[in-house]
């Protein structure tokens, strides 16, 4: 249990919802998921698309879990993420021998981490508290489900390739699931700073994703200049290749991702949570689908709108009317799922049905 307190001040978010550092489009699609009472539950019984338990001993059997006496000092940040972001439990962490640089969350049930020996090695101490609070973010999210589901239907259209329309509807699927996937990762950047409470260390660990260990020949304000050479890009042509180059990739590309967290704490979000500013856990079942499925299209519009791409600058008016119209429908949604279950009480008396579905 987080009984624990971090080994230096930091700031605990007594009940944090994960709302409160969820990228605008990641909290649209898990608020809308949420609602669906039952969902998790069904998709987790699923046979065959996950096994949470095997792929635990797997690494139980091939990966060093850290504790007490096998990386202490990282054992220590998982408690210390665990602590300020307010987790029930503390989860597992294991280091798997992998130069790749790779950190992962899994699973539903009972979640754990992995880090591989590429990042543990690349990143110095504050960085890796970053990495680690990151993942955690994950924990409190939930996303395993949801990237559970992409992986399953990733494996599908593989299977189905030889349909073309069947494949068509699934890899739309997958290209949205990719998109919110990405989101997610954002989401999670800020959750590791917030853990770990050190914007730099933060900024420090996206350059050596890109850039490997050689911090000193690096400068964050010349790599932030590249994201806006990347943003800016050429002509049509340029903004149509970095279209065609988001196919499959279910991260976003290091220097977004820098430039999306110092614009996401140069805006105050990351001071007005560590001042106490943010929702609660408590709260969580009050969020409006209607209302975050127009804040994720209005974030659109405004990264649209701060862009220079030549391509997206013809299409930014489009998000405007894709925020109020989305906004709409899934008010209506909602409207006719709450009086669907009303009359589904009133007719069956103490309403016993609805209650076990909604469980």
């Amino acid at each position: 249990m987080t009984t624990n307190s971090p080994e230096r001040a930091r700031v605990r978010l007594d009940g944090i919802s994960s709302r409160a550092y969820e990228h605008p489009a990641d909290r649209g699609a898990l608020v809308a998921l949420r609602s669906l009472r039952g969902f998790d539950e069904v998709f987790k019984r699923l046979s065959g698309l996950f096994n949470e338990r095997a792929l635990r001993l797997m690494f139980l059997s091939s990966a060093v879990r850290v504790n007490e006496r096998q990386f202490p000092e990282v054992y220590n940040y998982v408690r210390d993420a665990a602590y300020v972001l307010d987790l029930d439990e503390v989860p597992e962490l294991y280091i798997q021998m992998n130069p790749r640089p790779n950190a992962m969350a899994i699973g539903s049930h009972k979640p754990f981490l992995v880090m591989t020996t590429g990042l543990f090695d690349l990143l110095d101490a504050e960085e890796q508290r970053f990495v680690v609070g990151h993942e955690v973010g994950h924990v409190l999210s939930g996303h395993a489900v949801y990237r559970t589901m992409l992986l399953a239907l990733i494996r599908l259209a593989a299977r189905v390739a030889w349909i073309p329309l069947g494949y068509i509807g699934i890899r739309a699927i997958v290209t949205a699931l990719e998109e919110w996937y990405r989101k997610s990762e954002l989401s999670c950047d800020r959750a590791g700073v917030l853990a770990a409470q050190n914007p730099e260390a933060a900024k420090r660990a996206l350059m050596k994703l890109a850039g490997g260990s050689r911090l000193a020949e690096m400068n964050p304000d010349s790599f932030l200049e590249q994201a806006r050479e990347y943003d800016r890009g050429g002509d049509a042509r340029d903004s149509l290749i970095k279209l065609l180059s988001l196919t499959g990739q279910t991260h976003p590309f290091a220097v977004i991702r820098m430039a999306e967290l110092t614009r996401w704490i140069d805006e105050g979000e990351y001071r007005r949570i560590i001042a106490g500013d943010y929702p609660r856990r408590d709260t969580d079942k009050d969020a409006s689908v209607g209302q975050e499925a127009r804040n994720a299209a209005n974030s659109y519009r405004e990264s649209w709108e701060r862009t220079a791409d030549p391509l997206v600058g013809t299409l930014r008016d489009v998000a405007g009317s894709a925020a109020n119209a989305g906004g709409r429908l899934f008010d209506t949604v909602a409207e006719r799922w709450k009086s669907a279950g009303s009359g589904a009480n009133r007719n069956g008396g103490d309403g016993s049905g609805g209650g076990a579905a909604g469980s």
